[in-house]
Protein backbone atom coordinates (compact mmCIF):
# COMPACT_ATOMS: atom_id res chain seq x y z
CA UNK A 1 0.00 0.00 0.00
CA UNK A 2 2.57 2.48 1.40
CA UNK A 3 4.60 1.63 -2.55
CA UNK A 4 1.54 2.61 -4.13
CA UNK A 5 0.88 5.74 -2.17
CA UNK A 6 4.43 6.78 -3.01
CA UNK A 7 4.41 6.12 -6.78
CA UNK A 8 1.64 8.18 -6.64
CA UNK A 9 3.35 11.11 -4.95
CA UNK A 10 6.43 10.70 -7.07
CA UNK A 11 4.16 11.04 -10.03
CA UNK A 12 2.53 14.44 -8.64
CA UNK A 13 5.73 15.93 -7.78
CA UNK A 14 6.76 14.88 -11.77
CA UNK A 15 4.03 16.84 -12.39
CA UNK A 16 4.58 19.75 -10.38
CA UNK A 17 7.97 20.10 -11.45
CA UNK A 18 7.68 19.67 -15.46
CA UNK A 19 4.32 22.79 -14.49
CA UNK A 20 6.71 25.04 -12.47
CA UNK A 21 9.25 24.49 -14.85
CA UNK A 22 7.15 24.95 -18.23
CA UNK A 23 6.10 28.25 -16.25
CA UNK A 24 9.57 29.75 -16.00
CA UNK A 25 10.74 28.36 -12.44
CA UNK A 26 14.35 26.69 -11.56
CA UNK A 27 13.88 23.58 -9.68
CA UNK A 28 16.62 24.09 -6.79
CA UNK A 29 15.36 20.85 -4.70
CA UNK A 30 13.15 17.79 -4.65
CA UNK A 31 12.73 16.02 -1.56
CA UNK A 32 14.94 18.29 0.67
CA UNK A 33 14.83 16.56 4.58
CA UNK A 34 15.08 18.49 7.68
CA UNK A 35 15.67 15.21 9.84
CA UNK A 36 12.51 14.29 11.54
CA UNK A 37 11.03 18.16 10.92
CA UNK A 38 9.90 16.93 7.69
CA UNK A 39 10.09 16.67 4.06
CA UNK A 40 9.72 19.98 0.83
CA UNK A 41 8.53 18.39 -1.72
CA UNK A 42 10.09 21.11 -4.52
CA UNK A 43 11.75 24.28 -3.73
CA UNK A 44 12.20 26.44 -6.85
CA UNK A 45 12.90 29.97 -7.85
CA UNK A 46 10.41 32.47 -9.24
CA UNK A 47 12.88 35.57 -10.05
CA UNK A 48 13.59 36.57 -6.96
CA UNK A 49 11.32 34.57 -4.82
CA UNK A 50 12.43 31.30 -3.28
CA UNK A 51 9.26 29.16 -3.34
CA UNK A 52 8.39 26.29 -1.15
CA UNK A 53 6.31 24.11 -3.08
CA UNK A 54 3.54 21.70 -1.41
CA UNK A 55 2.51 18.85 -3.55
CA UNK A 56 -0.75 16.98 -2.88
CA UNK A 57 -1.86 14.52 -5.12
CA UNK A 58 -5.43 12.51 -5.22
CA UNK A 59 -7.08 10.06 -6.68
CA UNK A 60 -10.76 10.45 -6.95
CA UNK A 61 -12.90 12.86 -4.39
CA UNK A 62 -13.56 9.81 -1.78
CA UNK A 63 -11.03 12.00 0.70
CA UNK A 64 -11.61 15.54 -0.37
CA UNK A 65 -9.83 17.33 -2.97
CA UNK A 66 -5.85 17.48 -3.18
CA UNK A 67 -6.18 21.23 -1.94
CA UNK A 68 -8.33 20.52 1.32
CA UNK A 69 -5.53 17.95 2.31
CA UNK A 70 -3.34 20.86 3.19
CA UNK A 71 -4.54 21.34 6.79
CA UNK A 72 -3.86 24.22 9.31
CA UNK A 73 -1.92 21.73 10.88
CA UNK A 74 0.21 21.01 7.78
CA UNK A 75 0.67 24.73 6.93
CA UNK A 76 2.44 24.90 10.16
CA UNK A 77 4.64 22.35 9.11
CA UNK A 78 4.82 24.14 5.95
CA UNK A 79 5.74 27.31 7.73
CA UNK A 80 8.45 26.04 9.84
CA UNK A 81 9.98 23.86 7.28
CA UNK A 82 10.30 27.84 5.15
CA UNK A 83 12.10 28.74 7.71
CA UNK A 84 14.81 25.90 8.63
CA UNK A 85 15.39 25.82 4.49
CA UNK A 86 16.08 29.41 4.11
CA UNK A 87 18.39 29.30 7.51
CA UNK A 88 20.63 26.09 5.93
CA UNK A 89 20.43 27.85 2.75
CA UNK A 90 21.22 31.56 3.87
CA UNK A 91 18.46 32.75 1.71
CA UNK A 92 17.44 36.14 3.02
CA UNK A 93 15.22 37.32 -0.25
CA UNK A 94 11.32 37.30 -0.54
CA UNK A 95 9.84 33.82 -0.02
CA UNK A 96 6.35 32.35 -0.42
CA UNK A 97 4.67 28.56 -0.01
CA UNK A 98 2.34 27.28 -3.03
CA UNK A 99 0.40 24.38 -3.52
CA UNK A 100 0.34 22.29 -6.64
CA UNK A 101 -2.56 20.15 -6.24
CA UNK A 102 -2.85 16.90 -8.52
CA UNK A 103 -6.09 15.56 -9.18
CA UNK A 104 -6.83 12.35 -10.92
CA UNK A 105 -9.64 9.71 -11.85
CA UNK A 106 -10.21 7.28 -9.74
CA UNK A 107 -9.11 5.08 -12.42
CA UNK A 108 -5.87 7.06 -12.78
CA UNK A 109 -6.71 9.59 -15.44
CA UNK A 110 -5.14 13.03 -15.24
CA UNK A 111 -8.02 15.53 -14.28
CA UNK A 112 -6.33 18.89 -13.30
CA UNK A 113 -2.76 20.12 -12.13
CA UNK A 114 -3.65 23.33 -10.25
CA UNK A 115 -0.87 25.80 -9.05
CA UNK A 116 -1.70 27.69 -6.35
CA UNK A 117 0.46 30.57 -5.28
CA UNK A 118 0.86 31.69 -2.06
CA UNK A 119 -0.77 29.16 -0.49
CA UNK A 120 -0.13 29.12 2.88
CA UNK A 121 -0.58 32.73 4.54
CA UNK A 122 1.08 32.20 7.80
CA UNK A 123 4.36 32.24 6.27
CA UNK A 124 6.17 35.21 8.29
CA UNK A 125 7.93 36.71 5.14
Amino acid sequence: MADRRQQLGRAGEQMAAELLAGQGYQILARNWRSGRSGEIDLVAQDGACLVIVEVRTRRGQAYGSAEESVTPAKQARLAALAETYCDAAGWQGPRRIDVVAVSLSSDGRLLEVRHIENAVRGDPR
